[in-house]
């Protein structure tokens, strides 16, 4: 059990670690062609994909660390431990892009989000649009966005890795 807490510990910090750095590429990728506002589909797609393939990657590591065996429970430790290593050093860079790189991010995501009300909501009164504008911009602080970022990589990586655990799923023997 001691081997097994210790390739858990490594395979969380290894994926973890890889999983952040792929997705911060993918943040600065963006960030260059100024796509990070309105992130287009492809952006969605090729993120997920990089979760998936870490995700199951890392569990497939922690199996054959394990004699080739993994229970469910065992796929949704690892998988959430790659998240949380994932999404605490995603909080911290994007923190550092939220305040260094591009400060004005927030208030461009605030413009572009009223740009779409627009478009969307034609018949959305100036009053609604400031209202809505005002809860949105209530809920991009520092605080509230690690937050929220670390629940959604914690929820994704729940959703993948139960799958996951499904699928390769492999019960030790009965002694």
């Amino acid at each position: 059990m001691e081997n097994q807490t210790a390739s858990l510990k490594k395979i969380a910090l290894n994926f973890g670690v890889l999983l952040a750095l792929l997705s911060i590429v993918l943040q600065v990728i963006s960030f260059v062609l100024d796509a990070h506002i309105d992130r287009p589909w492809w952006l969605t797609i090729l993120q997920l994909v990089i979760s998936i393939g870490v995700l199951v990657y890392g569990i497939k590591a922690f199996k054959n660390d394990n004699a080739g065996f993994l229970t469910i429970a065992q796929a949704l430790k690892t998988g959430l431990a790659i998240s949380l290593v994932a999404g605490i050093i995603s909080v911290i860079f994007n923190y550092i892009f939220i305040n260094y790189i591009d400060p004005d991010f927030i208030q461009k995501t605030l413009d572009f989000s009223r740009e779409q009300m627009i478009t969307d909501f034609p018949n959305m009164t100036q009053e609604q649009m400031e209202n809505s504008l005002e809860i949105s911009a209530k809920f991009m602080t520092p605080t509230i966005m690690s937050a929220m970022g670390i629940l959604a990589t914690l929820f994704f990586g729940f959703i993948i890795s139960l799958v996951a655990g499904m699928i390769l799923k492999k019960n030790p023997p009965q002694l």
